[in-house]
């Protein structure tokens, strides 16, 4: 099977299909495993929780940032 028959065939799988799929396919492109990227994510978690706790960092709420991303695309 070539790519166009490929794409073809799973651009019409289900979008949770299609999720699963692409979610594969991303991790076949990284050097780590799912559970050392996790991990990864969770150290960056704790190190930011860490910055807001220690007040090195200030917060910005909900709503200032969707007034924000609207502002940027109008």
């Amino acid at each position: 099977m070539n790519t166009e028959t490929l794409e073809r065939t799973v651009l019409h799988l289900p979008l949770q299909q299609r999720a699963e799929l692409a979610h594969k396919l991303l991790l076949s492109l990284e050097e780590q495993s799912e559970d050392e990227i996790a991990e990864a994510w969770r150290t960056e978690a704790l190190r930011r929780s860490n910055e807001i706790d220690s007040g090195l960092v200030d917060t910005i709420s909900s709503e200032e940032v969707s007034a924000a991303a609207r502002a940027l695309l109008k």
